[in-house]
């Protein structure tokens, strides 16, 4: 066979063609060769990796420490004394946003998120600059009665939050209408005429604005007092498990006037107990304390951190570190912040929150069926 150089390019070209298809190629990165098909003519495709899932706060088997102030976002002061105190940097920051004066603050709460703590805001329904004894001792504020919520009355200030949020491009948590076991906030059942059934339409009517707007990046959590009565039951103020992500509580140890001690699990059980009837949702203590009136402050932070453990469904405890007629806070103690110190130094509550992280889901079946939903 005679060779000649036209011969010789073509068989050049078909070597080369053959070593970018079977060599070359599969090894840019983004491309993948399907070998499947004869020939050279074989088909390339772009191979686009899945994402990872993103990751849930807490992990599981894990609990946050987080911290409430009085100042909130507009002042870190007593959140980096704390820090100081015990050694480690909370989680978690709760602070206080009251409807008659709180607009939506993008600004706050990139503050927040920037010094490494989930936003979690107790949303409150109410002129907390009203110092008028029937205002602050019986939550006596009939313009924020939860009728007003139900008709509407506040939707234009509740859709400019919901779109606020939304804009964020992460989660936070609100607390929304927290203690309605209580008497003591207009939205409170012993409170302005409020009936049981109203509250959960309350609840109802805010989280349905914030699903038509579309925000998805909350976190609701369902704050009662613990039981301290026995006229209403939890159950029937619960607005249901499609409404609500994390269950919350608030308990004190030497609240004032009451100085006997009182462990953790003294305060928090009876409640914890009546929870599970009804709902398996992620608990969260979110408000807890204890006064050093009786100079038992260390003793308590010590068996709550003993007694935590136990508690599986609990995802995290949030300190309120500020003075309100007593002082509960920690910094202030030294005897109290080696005891938190300690107690914090558990490999259980090494928790670190990022932008993009989920919110931990339900923890545990429930032992009865939890009410339906219904649309208002």
């Amino acid at each position: 066979m005679r060779i000649t150089f036209p011969k010789l390019l073509g068989v050049g070209f078909a070597v080369a063609l053959i070593s970018y298809t079977f060599v070359y190629a599969p090894r840019f990165p983004g491309r993948a060769v399907d070998h499947s098909a004869s020939g050279i003519g074989s088909q390339i495709r772009s191979v686009h990796p899945s994402p990872a899932p993103p990751q849930v706060f807490p992990p599981a088997g894990k609990k946050f420490v987080g911290i409430m102030t009085s100042t909130g976002p507009y002042d870190f002061t007593a959140v980096d004394k704390f820090s100081m105190a015990v050694h480690q940097h909370p989680s978690v920051y709760e602070f206080a946003q009251g409807w008659a004066l709180n607009q939506f603050n993008r600004g706050i709460l990139d503050k927040v998120a920037n010094r490494g703590m989930l936003p979690l805001i107790s949303w409150e329904p109410w002129d907390y600059r009203d110092n008028s004894p029937g205002a602050q001792k019986q939550g006596n504020q009939p313009a924020y009665k939860l009728s007003n919520i139900i008709q509407g009355h506040y939707d234009r200030y509740i859709r400019s939050w919901a779109e606020g949020v939304k804009s964020l491009g992460y989660t936070i948590g609100i607390r929304f209408a927290h203690e309605m076991n209580g008497n003591w906030y207009p939205w409170c059942v012993y409170s302005n005429g409020n009936t049981v059934s109203e509250y959960v339409q309350a609840w109802r009517h805010v989280h349905d604005i914030f699903t038509h707007v579309g925000t998805t990046n909350v976190i609701w959590v369902w704050s009662p007092n613990i039981i301290w009565n026995t006229s209403k039951d939890l159950a029937e103020l619960y607005p249901g498990n499609n409404y609500v992500d994390w269950i919350g509580l608030s308990g004190y140890y030497g609240t004032p006037g009451i100085y006997e001690y009182r462990s953790f699990d003294s305060l928090f059980n009876q409640t914890l107990s009546e929870l599970r009837t009804f709902t398996g949702k992620p608990i969260v203590i979110t408000e807890t304390g204890g006064t050093n009136t009786a100079d038992l402050m260390a003793q308590y932070v010590t068996q709550m951190f003993d007694q935590l453990p136990a508690h599986t469904n609990i995802i995290g405890v949030i300190w309120y570190e500020a003075t309100a007629v007593v002082d509960w806070k920690i910094a202030d103690h030294p005897d109290a912040a080696a005891a938190f110190a300690k107690g914090f130094a558990n490999p259980l509550y090494r928790v670190t929150w990022r932008r993009g992280m989920v919110p931990l889901e339900t923890t545990s079946p429930t032992t009865s069926p939890t009410p339906s939903p219904t649309k208002t």
